[in-house]
């Protein structure tokens, strides 16, 4: 996935995980495109933007909070937060909010 997130009218909900890397891929670029795949297939969940470039932030979209605490609670999910821990961040920081209004624009041409 890549791009602008396509999602519904608000609300819904954001988690904004933002972090600094280790230097090395150590499989971390295997993970992350495995994580995303995995997060696409779960309930609930709306999409998904990610840049990096220095620090890095990925925002992940969801229908609910229980959609959010369940992906956090995925078997692969946790063995990937205890890789990052110990193997590909040195700091991170995860945000978890309700999008009460959302706006576009897109350029016609």
């Amino acid at each position: 996935m890549s791009g602008i997130a396509k999602t519904p009218e608000p609300p819904y909900y954001a988690v904004i995980f933002t972090s600094e890397r280790t230097d090395g891929d150590n499989g971390y670029a295997e993970m992350s495109e495995e994580m995303e795949k995995l997060a696409s297939s779960q309930p609930g969940f709306l999409g998904v933007e990610s840049a990096r470039e220095g620090v890095g932030i990925t925002v992940s979209y969801w229908e609910s909070l229980d959609a959010i605490r369940n992906w956090k609670q995925n078997e692969r999910h946790m063995i990937a937060q205890r890789r990052g821990v110990s193997d590909w961040y040195l700091r991170f920081k995860t945000r978890v909010c309700k999008v009460e209004r959302d706006y576009e624009y897109e350029k016609n041409e």
